[in-house]
Parts: C-alpha cells; sequence; structure tokens
C-alpha cells in the first residue's frame, strides 16, 4: 500500500465492535475476512448498562469468542465502555469493521460510522454478509435455541456447547399434570 506521498505504508489494525450475545457463525465470517485483509484484528465486546442484560456474562462471551477464533493468529478479544471512537483511538486502531446483513443494517450503521470518523478520524469498513447468514441475527439464534429449535448451522461449536449449558440452567421444571375428577 502507498501513503499519499507514495511512499508504502503499513495496513492498519482493524476493531470490530459487539455485543456478541452470542457469537454467531456470521460474526465470525467477519472476523475471519477482516483477518485476513488486516494485521490485527481486536474483537471488542460492548459493555452498554443502557441495553438490557445480555443472556451471557462478559467472561462467558470473551471466552466462547476466543475458543471460537483460535484457528486466527491475528484475532485478540477485549471488552470496552463508553464511546467507541475513544476506545478505538487509546487502542491505535485504523479501521472499524462492522457486517452488514441487510440494507436496514447499512441505514443504522451509516449514521453511527460517520459519527465515529467526526470523533476519531477512524473510517468504518462495512462488510457484507455471506449469504447464507444474512438472516442470522444473535438475538434470533437465542430466541429459537430456548424455544427448542436447533442453532448448530449459526453458531460456532464452542458458543453451542455454552448454550446448551446455559439452557440447562435456565430450563423451568414442567409443570405437573393434575388430574381433574370427570
Amino acid at each position: 500500500m502507498n501513503g499519499s506521498s507514495g511512499k508504502p505504508h503499513a495496513p492498519p489494525n482493524a476493531i470490530y465492535p459487539g455485543s456478541f450475545d452470542p457469537l454467531t457463525l456470521g460474526h465470525l465470517d467477519v472476523i475471519e475476512r477482516a483477518a485476513a485483509v488486516f494485521p490485527r484484528v481486536l474483537v471488542a465486546i460492548v459493555v452498554n448498562p443502557q441495553k438490557r442484560e445480555p443472556l451471557f456474562t462478559l467472561d462467558e462471551r470473551k471466552s466462547m469468542i476466543i475458543a471460537a477464533t483460535k484457528h486466527i493468529q491475528n484475532v485478540e478479544v477485549a471488552d470496552f465502555r463508553g464511546l467507541l471512537a475513544g476506545f478505538a483511538k487509546r487502542i491505535g486502531a485504523g479501521v472499524i469493521v462492522k457486517g452488514l446483513r441487510v440494507v436496514s443494517d447499512f441505514e443504522n450503521e451509516m449514521s453511527t460510522a460517520l459519527m465515529n470518523r467526526s470523533l476519531s478520524g477512524i473510517d468504518t469498513m462495512f462488510v457484507p454478509s455471506d449469504p447464507q447468514y444474512s438472516f442470522v441475527s444473535s438475538s434470533l439464534v437465542k430466541e429459537v435455541f430456548f424455544l427448542g429449535g436447533e442453532i448448530d448451522q449459526y453458531v460456532p461449536e464452542a458458543v453451542l456447547h455454552v448454550m446448551r449449558a446455559k439452557r440447562a440452567t435456565l430450563r423451568p421444571t414442567e409443570p405437573s399434570e393434575e388430574k381433574h375428577p370427570s
């Protein structure tokens, strides 16, 4: 790559922010594709106290991401609170990576990307979803899973193990059938 001076410069490090509650194969696809382009990708788990309580703790989400990305040498995992723009500047990120599943994702992410650039000077790179994951979201995966559906094709194996364990601890006991006299 050549800079404006015509001299080669190193590609920037990337940050991929999200709540990852839980990490899906769509997220993993974006991470792998970003890691193929950038020398370092930091998967940054957003800790947002204004959002509803996540299903998975911060430590569970970190562990799932680390396990799911262990095959990618240039990926790291961290968490942050506050503005993404400030965190990205502090860690020296050169680009923010965001995955886009559908057109409405672009509409929602565009204003955020412009604000982040205004606050930090850091651009956002949008990565279109692989079509096989274009309908997969963390919230939809959780809903299907806890209603008894199979989600093996939507989450990494490491995530599936944690989700099954979580479901076992959250599942209420079945109500007993009472016999009523006729």
